[in-house]
């Protein structure tokens, strides 16, 4: 089981999360390429300590929007998008170049990743981006989506990726941040989730029924209070029923 977090996400002077921490637990780094948050020193930053730790260095692709941090939906033409997308991964892979490695997968973040798992114009997109840079790149996205479905039908691989802290729809859709019940904030009941989802290919919604979510690769904020130690206990509850280590 892989297990990756969200990082290289400030922005100049401006840092969320602790990244250097983080690198030393996860086994996969989606880095931020510029659009919803880093900059190019940032980039560079995490892709070395990566590339240090072996840890593998995915894509997280957003909209170009540093002021709502990719949160806010927008609509793009479809080949408007294919190109930021595109312009993102080359960014990415300039550094992890220079860094010694190369970008390993392409995540979406954010609004771009809830409205790719539904919509089907920019969930193309992505695949269009994907397919035009390198089609050996898979991409990590929730399962059972409209993203995992079209990406299988291009061609591509897909890992099915759960989060540990976000609530779940019964529909297996996250619930939207604005909601009270989109985190889940008791460490024990984060890693009991995390265990059944690798284990069971499960997850408990917040209506109490139990939905399927088959995963590869488990997702940990870092932007979260008390990231570091938590995605800790992630790991370690992992490994005692599976092998953690890169998809």
């Amino acid at each position: 089981m892989d297990l990756n977090a969200d990082l290289g996400e400030g922005f100049g002077t401006w840092r969320l999360g602790d990244d250097d921490a983080l690198l030393d637990v996860v086994t996969s780094a989606n880095v931020a390429c510029g659009f919803h948050a880093g900059d190019p020193s940032t980039m560079y930053r995490v892709c070395r300590l990566a590339v240090e730790k072996g840890v593998a260095v995915g894509a997280q692709v957003g909209y170009r929007d540093l002021a709502g941090f990719g949160r806010r939906r927008i609509d793009y033409d479809r080949s408007e998008l294919r190109d930021d997308i595109l312009y993102q991964i080359g960014a990415l892979e300039a550094f992890c170049k220079a860094a010694g490695d190369r970008v390993r997968y392409v995540k979406p973040h954010g609004a771009l990743y809830n409205t790719a798992a539904v919509d089907v114009v920019q969930s193309s997109a992505v695949i269009d981006a994907v397919l035009a840079y390198d089609a050996g790149l898979p991409v990590l996205c929730q399962p059972g989506s409209v993203l995992a479905a079209r990406a299988v039908e291009a061609g591509l691989t897909v890992i099915g990726e759960g989060f540990a802290d976000r609530g779940y729809l019964p529909d297996g859709r996250l619930v939207p941040r604005s909601r009270p019940d989109a985190i889940v904030h008791d460490p024990d009941e984060v890693v009991a989730r995390v265990v059944r989802m690798a284990v069971d290919g499960e997850v408990v919604a917040v209506d109490g029924t139990v939905t399927p979510c088959p995963v590869q690769s488990v997702c940990v904020h870092g932007d979260t209070p008390g990231a570091v130690g938590l995605a800790r206990a992630v790991r370690a509850g992992l490994a005692e029923h599976l092998t953690v280590q890169p998809f």
